[in-house]
């Protein structure tokens, strides 16, 4: 699936998800639903679609969609909204529609998304063989007694 394709269905669901947690229920403008709507759009394409999902999966790019939906909206909704029952049941609200059609995109995107070609291609960020480093841990017992037997051999 290209990358317009995906903005695009994100883009739709981010505006019905805001606009039913917050024009619906509460008084919010368009231009919030539309502003709410593109950053989280962008926002959870590059972090979820670009980062997480080719990384760790599609359960763990749902997470990070709801989280990033959920918080988008209590921090900028705290700012532009004088409720913060309009806040609080928005952002659930809100999270909670993104993040099941999120399911449904991460479906449609599969494991496998665009930007598993660039991870493939990169290859691992850590070398195995130097991932891990294993050293002999010295007792402070131990040295002194070995410098004793050193002085007694001498």
């Amino acid at each position: 699936m290209k990358h317009s394709t995906i903005l695009i269905i994100k883009f739709i669901t981010c505006v019905i998800a805001f606009g039913l947690g917050l024009d619906l229920f509460f008084e919010a403008t368009i231009i919030d639903i539309l502003s709410f709507s593109l950053f989280v759009t962008v926002t959870s394409y590059i972090v979820g679609e670009l980062i997480i999902l080719p990384q760790l999966g599609r359960r763990a790019a749902a997470v990070v969609d709801f989280l990033l939906t959920y918080l988008s909206v209590w921090i900028f909704g705290s700012i532009l909204f004088e409720s913060y029952l309009q806040i609080a049941w928005g952002s659930i609200i809100s999270a909670v529609i993104v993040t099941g059609a999120e399911i449904f995109i991460h479906l449609l995107v599969g494991e496998r998304g665009p930007a598993a070609q660039y991870f493939e291609k990169r290859g691992p960020v850590v070398k195995p063989s130097l991932a891990y480093e294993f050293a002999e841990e010295e007792n402070l017992s131990d040295l002194a007694k070995r410098a004793q037997k050193k002085l007694e051999e001498e």
